[in-house]
């Protein structure tokens, strides 16, 4: 017999969907079977699998231990010997400067991105088990470009998953990233027009007019700092489209230094030559929180940063003495 008591992260789900979580290499008619049969119950009583779990509801599996593990397929785990850089820690959320080189989110199985270090350091920290691994798993809430360094935020709990997509679907947190672009700009500006994304080739298109499959973006960049050829900028997210900065500045002649899709081929060499530069110079650099009531309320009204990356460091102040 095995019995489960309803925690935060398991709550608000249906019992079904828990079970076949748990039971997670077991046929969908075998689960429905057993609450039939009553050798699955929810708080003492018959269940369907409909209903929606609260915390501290009561679950109890009257099957033996073999047959348990016949149906559990056991998640594979470990702690990797990797150091978060961690900007801020609370019971629901870890803010992280990414590293220039890491993917926030797998592309296929075998890599190993952000979530995978997020899960190995509340592993070694105690913070969650191998089991509670099986019916919720601690993610990412936004998403960088690999090669994009910089303010990653990551939901540790259920509630600090929910709350945080929320918040950014709304827009309510504002995002500023420091980039270093080629060209001079001189007055803070907002640009907008429409990204088409190639799926197969990973690369998007901007066009001042909408077409078939295009989303309509919105960029607000402010200069601070200008040198004969290039200007280190403040770039706001207004809108949030898969490499939405990096393309958005190439289309109206300011690409980013060191951007192999979308830069200027001459001077990404000439940098790589002096600096050993080999990815685009752009950085998730702070984030603003709204005011906020709720589970979340500890974090309203705050403002987090994250320090570039030593190269990107050296570039700046070789360019403009700051």
């Amino acid at each position: 017999m095995k019995q489960i008591t309803v925690n935060e992260n398991q709550a608000g789900q249906r019992l079904d969907k828990l079970l076949f979580k748990i039971l997670n290499n077991a046929p969908k008619s075998f689960i429905y079977k057993m609450l039939r049969k009553k050798n699955i119950v929810l708080n003492g009583k018959k269940a369907a699998g409909s209903e929606l779990l609260k915390v501290n509801d009561e679950i109890k599996l009257y099957l033996s231990d073999e047959t348990i593990d016949k149906f559990t397929k056991k998640l594979e785990s470990a702690i990797l010997d990797y150091e978060l850089d961690i900007i801020y820690e609370d019971k629901n959320i870890l803010l992280i400067n990414k590293p220039v080189g890491i993917l926030s989110q797998k592309a296929v199985v075998n890599d190993f991105s952000m979530v995978e270090y997020v899960i190995s350091y509340m592993l070694s920290k105690n913070q969650i088990t191998k089991e509670q691994l099986m019916t919720f798993k601690p993610s990412v809430c936004n998403r960088l470009d690999r090669n994009t360094s910089g303010l990653l935020i990551a939901g540790k709990t259920l509630v600090g998953l929910q709350e945080m997509s929320r918040l950014l679907k709304e827009r309510k947190i504002d995002k500023y990233y420091l980039c270093i672009v080629k060209g001079k700009i001189d007055k803070t500006t907002q640009i907008t027009g429409y990204l088409k994304k190639d799926k197969d080739k990973n690369i998007v298109t901007v066009t001042k007019e909408a077409s078939s499959e295009s989303d309509y973006i919105c960029t607000e960049y402010k200069p601070l700092a200008l040198s004969d050829e290039f200007t280190l900028l403040q770039v706001k997210l207004i809108t949030g489209k898969s490499h939405q900065i990096r393309a958005h500045l190439a289309s109206i002649g300011h690409p980013i230094l060191g951007d192999s899709k979308y830069g200027d081929p001459t001077l990404n060499e000439r940098f790589r030559q002096k600096y050993g530069l080999t990815h685009q110079l752009l950085h998730s650099h702070r984030l603003v929180f709204p005011e906020l009531i709720g589970p979340l309320s500890n974090l309203s009204g705050n403002e987090f940063k994250a320090p570039e990356p030593e190269i990107f460091v050296k570039i700046r102040k070789d360019l403009f003495g700051i």
